[in-house]
């Protein structure tokens, strides 16, 4: 006998059955939602004709990316005032580096970081001093042979890829880089392939929350930023250091998993 109650009970649960298994299909397939959507879904780039002067005219999050610093700046990396300005020692005493340790410098410039850090992680430890600008690797290597120091390797990085060994790094340093990155998601991304499990990245930025910092407004960026633009990166957010007297350090850690 046809029984109707049943017949509709069955449909439902076949419509169930059907629903159930599209959407496990769509976690499996990176399309879930909430956090998993933010860390698989980063957005798109943005280009806007009206722009800061100073910066690029593409914006990521919200957020400009500002024009990068030729090679020709590179006296102003090593101006004789920097330390009374930044006060980079105190900053790398805030980064706890230790002998052994492997760091890399992004965006290294003329070096100015990277022999401070060479000698904190001698005489185990090395340094990548990368950069993507040929025109600033002679300066570290003539500075290595000059000085004798043995534990620095350049590296000439691309805008989305320092070109660094997979799960080699245990510290990744940008000291006033990061907002110039041209493709900051991608070059992240790239970043965090080469930390080891437990692996540091450290943002040193200056204060766009402080206008009293004498710098241009795309060359500032905030903490809230910061923590935007890495929330769709598999980083945990470690803390921020306010000990500097003009820039934060934003850090964050690669998951142990």
């Amino acid at each position: 006998m046809f029984n109707a109650d049943v017949d509709r009970e069955s449909g439902s649960q076949r419509l169930f059955r059907r629903l159930k298994a599209l959407l496990v299909l769509a976690v499996l397939s990176g399309i879930g939602f909430g956090p998993t959507l933010a860390r698989n879904a980063p957005p798109q780039y943005e280009h806007r004709t009206v722009h800061d002067p100073d910066g690029t005219g593409k914006f990521y999050m919200g957020r400009e990316i500002a024009q990068v610093m030729g090679h020709e700046g590179a006296d102003w990396l090593d101006r004789p005032e920097r330390e009374k300005e930044e006060q980079p020692t105190r900053m790398l005493d805030a980064l706890n580096l230790k002998p052994g340790m492997v760091v890399a410098d992004i965006g290294a410039g003329s070096g100015y970081m990277t022999f401070r850090l060479a000698e904190r992680v001698a005489p185990t430890g090395k340094v990548y001093a990368e950069d993507i600008q040929p025109e600033l690797l002679p300066l570290i290597r003539k500075r290595m042979q000059d000085h004798g120091i043995k534990n620095v390797v350049t590296v000439l990085g691309t805008t989305t890829d320092p070109k660094l060994p997979a799960k080699s790094v245990d510290l990744m340093l940008m000291v006033d880089v990061y907002h110039e990155f041209d493709h900051p998601c991608e070059m992240i991304s790239a970043m965090v392939r080469a930390l080891r499990p437990g692996g540091r990245v450290a943002f040193v930025e200056y204060r766009l929350e402080d206008p009293s910092v004498p710098i241009k407004l795309v060359h500032k960026m905030t903490v809230k930023q910061v923590r935007r633009e890495m929330s769709v990166q598999p980083l945990d957010y470690v803390g921020t250091v306010e000990t500097l007297p003009r820039q934060h350090i934003i850090i964050f850690r690669k998951p142990i998993r």
